[in-house]
């Protein structure tokens, strides 16, 4: 089986690397280096495209903020949760290693199947799309650019990324970090012209009479797909969870990331579509097929150029922190078994988890081929809003079943409680208005089933199964120069394998 787990895919190779070989150092990122990266993940295309599908199903600019605010405040409540879970259970993998904890094999593996198969690669696909229509639109003012021109720099750059987290865990996270301040500071400029407006006293949309004027009235169907276009942009907030392992002192630092980023990510929503709105009315807004490039013409004036490339340098930021962040769940899902075993192996000189790296590549490459943006929005927002409440309510589970488990983090109930009732509300108001598109979603999640009890419950498998799996694995191995990362050489001798958590960094580190 794969190392660490029972037995699972694919056969297990004993070649390794020993740690003080790799540098395989757990709890090198601090408290420094915490905000940007979950704010960095957070704040992505999002902001820059999200606003469109808010205000569409929303009916007016007021509740259209308002769903931005409650957003914000829906997404404390998941991370405050979160928090509890990181420190309780402080395995690497997030969403899927809790749920597993908590629920068993099935679920746990469900969950993957549906990070895997829809959730990170259709929000790469989705950011990969915004980030080349940002980067065309000034060669293309006039029109929408051509779908194939869109689709070939989108995958230049999700290929591109793939291959720089592929060479050096240092050369992604310095990215990360880099197009973090890059995405703040566009962000500020777009604020700071929406504060300049309104002293100006150009805020007619923002008056209560108007911004509460419905061109249409929202039904409850309505509002929940507005809050799901909206939980889109907030997407990421649970990114830390996917690497507790990599953390120095994660019952501080945690919580302090999640309470810092958090109410920062809100406050830049809120006042970027304040902003949007002082330059633009809704109707402009709707028919924009880029928000902060009509933003920019309208304001900037010969400085307009400044938002394609913001948001261009926003949006590769967030590709780079998905292909980061996805790769680690694949890589904690074949530890345990749910996934090859060629997945929990890494590059024998630069440690970094390239077949997870590729897999997550060639999955959203497929996503990108198919569908267009705000249906793939729809469909990753609903599936992410059902793993997020299935983990709240292992939350439940787990103060149940084991009151006296240690949890440095404990949240008062009614937090999970009040999360929980409007994770409720959503699903089921979103399925009522799009049932094709949240049926398709729960169909997918279905098919994972049979393939767990085919390749993961099912133990007993025939010899020849076994041995084209093992030479596929080394045909893995050979092709990525890949194998097996593992705390010391002895530990082979004393038992299974049970591979190190992934690096952060690409040397070995002086320890005290």
């Amino acid at each position: 089986p794969p190392p660490g787990s029972t037995p699972g895919f694919l056969p297990h190779c004993r070649t390794h690397i020993p740690t003080e070989k790799t540098g395989l150092l757990k709890g090198t990122p601090g408290l420094t280096s915490l905000p940007p990266f979950p704010t960095g993940n957070i704040i992505g295309s999002g902001i820059f495209i999200s606003p469109k599908g808010v205000l569409e199903h929303s009916g007016s600019v007021g509740l259209a903020l308002f769903v931005w605010v409650l957003g914000g405040g829906v997404t404390a409540l998941g991370s405050l949760c979160y928090a509890e879970l990181g420190v309780a259970i402080p395995k690497s993998g997030g969403d899927y290693s809790y749920v597993t904890e908590i629920f068993g094999g099935l679920a746990g593996f469900l969950l993957l199947w549906s990070a895997v198969l829809i959730m990170y690669p259709t929000s790469l696909a989705v950011i990969s799309m915004t980030f080349s229509n940002y980067v065309l639109q000034p060669v293309f003012p006039n029109c929408i650019p051509p779908a194939a021109a869109s689709r070939v720099l989108s995958m230049a750059c999700l290929m591109l990324l793939t291959w720089v987290n592929s060479s050096s865990v240092r050369w992604a996270t310095r990215i990360q970090d880099v197009f973090t301040g890059g995405k703040l500071l566009a962000l500020s400029l777009i604020i700071g012209v929406g504060f300049v407006q309104i002293f100006q006293g150009h805020f007619e949309e923002l008056r209560p009479s108007n911004a509460f004027a419905f061109w249409m009235t929202p039904s409850v169907g309505h509002l929940a797909l507005a809050f799901l276009q909206g939980s889109f942009a907030f997407s990421g907030w649970n990114f830390l969870n996917y690497v507790t392992e990599e953390l120095v002192d994660p019952r501080k630092n945690l919580p302090r990331a999640i309470f810092i980023s958090i109410p920062l990510v809100t406050f830049v929503y809120t006042f970027t579509n304040i902003a949007y709105f002082t330059a633009m009315s809704p109707q402009e807004l709707l028919s924009s097929n880029a928000v902060a490039v009509t933003f920019g013409e309208k304001l900037l004036g010969y400085f307009s150029w400044v938002m394609p490339v913001s948001v261009a340098l926003s949006t590769f930021g967030g590709i780079n922190g998905y292909l980061f962040t996805s790769s680690r769940l694949c890589f904690s899902g074949a530890r345990e078994g749910h996934l090859p075993s060629l997945l929990a192996m890494i590059h024998v000189r630069r440690c970094t988890p390239i077949p997870a790296l590729l897999v997550c590549c060639g999955a959203t490459a497929v996503i990108m081929l198919v569908g267009d943006t705000y249906t793939l929005i729809n469909y990753v927002s609903f599936i992410n809003y059902l793993c997020y409440g299935v983990t709240i309510l292992g939350l439940l589970v787990l103060r149940w079943r084991r009151p006296a488990l240690h949890r440095p983090i404990k949240v008062n109930l009614l937090v999970p409680i009040t999360y929980l009732v409007f994770w409720a509300f959503l699903l089921v108001f979103s399925f009522i208005s799009e049932p094709m598109v949240c049926g398709v979603g729960v169909i997918i999640i279905l098919t994972g089933v049979p393939i767990f009890f085919l390749g993961v419950f099912w133990r007993s498998k025939p010899k020849c199964v076994h041995r084209l799996t093992e030479s596929m694995t080394r045909w893995g191995q050979e092709l990525c120069f890949v194998v097996y990362p593992q705390d010391s050489p002895e530990e082979e001798e004393k038992g299974p394998f049970q591979p190190s958590p992934l690096p952060t960094m690409d040397k070995p580190l002086k320890t005290q």
